[in-house]
């Protein structure tokens, strides 16, 4: 674009890309302590691609989104609990999209099959019953919430849907969501995290969330207020058993009209965010997933290749903030599978 373009309004979440929409859904059960996450794209669909880094994925269609592979475009992507059990979520939303005609036509009017990829995260017995994770009811409640939802509406973070159990470094993880607005080319770039790890989001050095390093000067935390939630932490990892397997899952969505081979790269360099805020990261115990999704609407200047480098890099700063601000939005949960302390309290932030 020749001429710089004014930001649209928006809630620096997912949502800001126009189209796109979220929808959570909790697993039921008095015990329960996992959900559902969907992300679902506007009518016709979106480009869609995936990048896997950590060494215990649990995937559904990922396969399906190989740029040297026939589906070009899908009309949502679940996130789950419940481990590989939690996939059966995806069952709910592609019959879902079924009913409504959206997915691959394979023949006549309504005959289409709806690709939807999935990937879940490890939560398994956090509220304390092992067999309370999502099922295909949690994937339909999940997109029938998106469907619903206003055009460009706040996404809720913290303990909601695919985050609703998640635990990252012995802290309560979560949901998270942040955008940015590239005015040079008027693209919109932002990203959802379900952040779950094996490794912390918190320097254990100053008590500062890693992804606050990204702002530039931070205000640390006073010693004593540090000293006292490290110990508090490891007070709560005890209480809670051994070190749980985890995931850090995430969407990257964008209305740049991105090849199925630039949406890949930008999957790629996504994961650049969660290393920024996430310290080890794509462990054996983690199975860190990242789509992207790319509506299309704003072309690219041909002439430009390199254009898409500021795409890249924004989608990972935009994984870094929803990281950091999943880890902010979380909630102390304290119930018969463990404690799960949450940052705000530990560092007593109001």
């Amino acid at each position: 674009m020749s001429d710089r373009a004014t930001r649209p309004t928006g809630h620096d979440g997912l949502t800001d890309v126009a189209g796109l929409r979220v929808g959570h859904a909790r697993a039921p059960g008095e015990r329960a302590l996992s959900g559902t996450t969907v992300v679902l794209a506007p009518p016709g669909g979106a480009v869609a691609a995936v990048d896997v880094r950590g060494g215990g994925p649990g995937t559904r269609e990922t396969d399906a989104l190989d740029p040297r592979n026939l589906v070009r475009r899908i009309d949502a992507v679940v996130l789950t609990g419940g481990s590989a059990y939690g996939l059966d979520a995806a069952s709910g939303v592609m019959a879902w999209l079924e009913e409504r005609g959206r997915g691959v036509p394979v023949g006549g009017p309504g005959q289409v099959v709806p690709v939807v990829p999935a990937a879940c995260l490890f939560d398994l017995g956090r509220g304390g019953e092992w067999r309370a994770r999502p099922d295909a009811a949690t994937g339909r409640a999940a997109v029938e919430d998106a469907a619903r939802s206003a055009a460009g509406a706040p996404v809720a973070m913290g303990s909601v849907g695919a985050g609703t159990g998640a635990v990252v470094g012995g802290l309560k993880g979560g949901v998270g969501t942040a955008s940015a607005f590239l005015p040079d080319s008027g693209v919109t770039v932002a990203a959802l995290v379900v952040v779950n790890a094996v490794g912390s989001a918190v320097d254990p050095l100053t008590g500062v969330v890693y992804g606050r390093y990204l702002e530039g000067a931070v205000e640390h935390p006073a010693a004593g207020t540090h000293a006292r939630a490290v110990r508090r932490l490891e007070e709560a990892r005890a209480a809670s058993g051994p070190p749980p397997l985890n995931t850090t899952l995430a969407v990257v969505g964008t209305d740049a009209d991105l090849t199925r081979a630039q949406a890949q790269k930008l999957a790629g360099t996504a994961h650049d965010g969660i290393a920024r805020a996430v310290r080890p990261v794509h462990l054996l115990s983690d199975g860190d997933t990242v789509f992207t999704l790319a509506t299309g609407a704003v072309p690219q200047d041909p002439g430009d290749p390199l254009g898409l480098n500021e795409v890249l890099a924004a989608g990972a700063d935009c994984v870094t903030r929803a990281i950091v601000k999943a880890v902010l939005a979380a909630e102390t949960v304290t119930g018969p599978g463990g404690v799960f302390p949450s940052y705000r309290e530990l560092y007593d932030i109001n």
